[in-house]
């Protein structure tokens, strides 16, 4: 469903979609914006990162452009 989330640890990597390279544009963005909600699933982390648009990096917000977001 969601291929732009990234991950903090292997078994998160393990759970989450998205190839390596979307999950590596998004990963300190995730980590620095998004840590409360990390273990909320890939709905909860999109939302957050959506939230905040304006504060991302340039290659994950084009990870959620590429993916419809």
């Amino acid at each position: 469903l969601l291929s732009v989330t990234v991950s903090s640890s292997a078994a998160f990597a393990q759970q989450r979609s998205g190839t390596a390279e979307e999950q590596k544009a998004c990963t300190r963005d995730v980590q620095k914006f998004c840590r409360p909600v990390i273990d909320q699933g890939d709905l909860t982390i999109l939302a957050c990162l959506k939230e905040n648009r304006s504060k991302i990096s340039a290659a994950c917000n084009q990870v959620l452009k590429n993916n419809g977001q």
